[in-house]
């Protein structure tokens, strides 16, 4: 596709980018941009015959699950079209990261915008969640919701979630940027405020996988590993003040999940998670008992745990079931759960190769910028934590962006020539 080659690259990086802000304020503006500009990429794909993007093994993987996801909806889902409300064109976010990889190597210069942008957001929810916190309204009227704050997400509840899960990319953009020293020490203060603010908004599952993303890139990288032990140390021990000073919080993120989980003694019955999450999880896994390999299709969890057969607790049934793993299971059975199984293995074994160089000092697999964009994908395929729906929109974008860099990070240098021939 000719307009795609001369076209304003700084406008469509531009565009790609706004998705950070948009994420803010819902899932429509993201998704829209994910799905033209995935047309846009497909046909660009098509009339350069440039399928070379899709050839490799992450990316045929992906489109065997989403092929196999839509062939449930039609088959074996008890409501087709509703089925096909999540499986019909999930594909788009694989080939949304392909373009993302696209447009790193066509202009490096969008790296620098996505830093620049990341920076502002984090500030702008960092400053104005602040301020809900000590005033108990945000700047644009948002009040507290009872201890959680959530700036400019308001009732959704999302910040924590938000900052958590596109933390380890930002780390990632600065460490490749050029940066003054003034700037180093900025960042600092700004990783600082974004580890006590996921506090602050009293998302466990959030805080889980911010310390789960630190402790793996404090791990496994060498450049700036100090700079962030030490700005995590500083946010836990404010962390450990907040918590001594506001009961409720502390009830909330560490005694309370404790109790309902086995981990301190208490005088009810130990549950997965929590109690409603118990719930959820067991009305799943009786639903994959049922169609143990294929499922009941792509988002049949909310009409089947309606049936008694399958209903278990007080609060079976939602929208999901609360964790990406067991959801799978209920929904696409075991070959779908094989998908995202053999995701987090690949994680866990370059994730190994890199510790293993790093002991027996040996060149490292992975750069310290890949590392990053690895922890980026661990928190999405983490097994033992709470999720959102696989399939919803405003996550599958967000767990879509690290994946794009980590490609292009991998594949780029090896594809380069054969990727500008024709251009």
């Amino acid at each position: 596709m000719n307009t795609l080659k001369y076209s304003n690259s700084v406008l469509i990086n531009l565009i790609i980018v706004s998705i950070i802000a948009f994420l803010i304020w819902g899932p429509f503006f993201p998704d829209l941009i994910v799905s033209i500009s995935s047309l846009f990429f497909l046909s660009y794909v098509y009339q350069n015959n440039a399928f070379y993007f899709f050839n490799n093994k992450p990316l045929i993987i992906f489109f065997i699950f989403c092929i196999y996801c839509i062939l449930l909806s039609i088959f074996i889902a008890e409501d087709t079209m509703h089925s096909f409300e999540s499986s019909l064109f999930y594909f788009r976010i694989g080939v949304f990261s392909c373009f993302i990889w696209y447009l790193i190597d066509r202009d490096e210069k969008i790296l620098t915008y996505f830093y620049y942008v990341l920076v502002l957001c984090f500030l702008a929810l960092v400053i104005d969640g602040y301020i809900q916190y000590f005033t108990g309204v945000n700047l644009v009227g948002f009040k507290i919701s009872g201890i959680r704050v959530s700036s400019f997400f308001g009732n959704e509840l999302l910040m924590g979630s938000y900052l958590s899960r596109l933390f380890p990319l930002l780390f990632a953009v600065f460490l490749i940027k050029k940066k003054q020293k003034y700037e180093i020490y900025f960042i600092g203060l700004l990783f600082i405020l974004v580890d006590v603010s996921i506090f602050m908004s009293g998302e466990r599952t959030a805080f889980f996988f911010l310390n789960l993303s630190t402790i793996f890139i404090i791990l496994l990288i060498k450049e700036y590993q100090k700079f962030r032990l030490i700005t995590f140390i500083i946010a836990i021990v404010c962390v450990f003040i907040l918590s001594l000073n506001l009961s409720k919080l502390n009830e909330r993120m560490f005694k309370g999940p404790a109790e309902d989980m086995g981990i301190i003694k208490s005088s009810e019955k130990a549950v997965i998670f929590s109690k409603v999450h118990d719930s959820l999880i067991r009305t799943a896994y009786n639903m994959f008992k049922d169609q143990p390999l294929l499922g009941h299709g792509p988002k049949m969890f909310r009409v089947k745990c309606k049936d008694k057969k399958y209903a278990t607790g007080t609060t079976s049934c939602s929208t999901h079931p609360h964790n990406f793993y067991v959801q799978l299971l209920a929904e696409t059975g075991i070959i779908g759960f094989l998908f995202l199984s053999g995701a987090l293995g690949y994680v866990i074994y370059t994730a190994l190769r890199q510790l293993k160089s790093i002991i027996f000092k040996q060149t490292k697999p992975l750069t310290d910028y890949q590392v990053c964009l690895l922890a980026g994908i661990l928190i999405t395929v983490w097994p033992l934590s709470t999720n959102g729906n696989f399939f919803n929109n405003w996550l599958m974008i967000v767990y879509s962006l690290p994946v794009g860099f980590y490609l292009q990070s991998i594949y780029s240098k090896k594809l380069k020539k054969k990727i500008y021939k024709n251009l």
